[in-house]
């Protein structure tokens, strides 16, 4: 079979190439949203069961984009096409609890995901404080916030050299963790195998997670698929 490196080249986006943020978004929006892949059904639980269109969410993930992407830690695969088949979206931002709905209308069930979200992130800050005795501030973590493969070929490559590149410019800038939310049980076993990243436990030893059983807009979601999103991390 052909090389990887022949099938794929990686490069960390910047502000100035509108058309391949474009394509980001849109390989993230179709992975989340649910796509086909040499028969397998690709798509985050969340989003599927709250059955988020796929127009609300690329605009979401557009805007995500646009407002992180300066800060370096975009990084994409492209075909031979430059087609963009994979992308890992981070940034280094604090996370933020805004504490109230801001979506509306045909994307209104989105502010479902954003409580769960805050609510995970809420107490891992808490739990930083609680350990460091002080906030956690803008630029000291990389926050992984979005994994999205569109790939049919090397797939676990096209993951794998994603995650090298963020997580190599990260500990080169002198980052020392690296943070995400694990939605599902696919997405917690990637992430440990190819970044190293663990279920994160709090200063009494008990994983941070919220759980979709207890969320009745989410229990339907079937446990061996994910059993709610727990925060993940890796030490640099």
């Amino acid at each position: 079979m052909q090389a990887t490196e022949a099938l794929y080249t990686y490069e960390i986006l910047t502000m100035e190439q509108t058309d391949l943020i474009h394509k980001a978004a849109d390989c993230l929006t179709r992975s989340f949203v649910g796509i086909d892949v040499n028969g397998n059904w690709i798509q985050e639980p969340m989003v599927g069961q709250l059955n988020l269109a796929y127009e609300d969410f690329y605009q979401f993930t557009k805007d995500y984009l646009d407002s992180t992407v300066d800060q370096g830690y975009c990084a994409v695969a492209k075909d031979a096409d430059n087609n963009v088949v994979g992308v890992l979206a981070g940034d280094t931002n604090a996370p933020e609890i805004i504490g109230e709905d801001i979506f509306e209308g045909s994307f209104y069930d989105m502010n479902v995901i954003l409580r769960v979200l805050e609510d995970v992130d809420k107490r891992f800050m808490e739990d930083y404080k609680q350990r460091n005795g002080k906030e956690l501030i803008d630029g000291e973590l990389l926050h992984i916030f979005m994994l999205g493969v569109t790939a049919e070929h090397d797939r676990h490559e096209v993951i794998q050299q994603l995650g090298n590149k963020l997580i190599t410019k990260a500990s080169s800038q002198g980052k020392k963790v690296i943070l995400a939310e694990a939605t599902n049980n696919k997405s917690i076993r990637v992430m440990g195998k190819y970044y190293g990243m663990q279920k994160y436990k709090d200063i009494e030893g008990n994983f941070i997670v919220h759980t979709y059983q207890d969320n009745n807009k989410l229990n339907s979601i079937p446990l061996n698929i994910a059993d709610g999103t727990y925060i993940i991390i890796k030490e640099l």
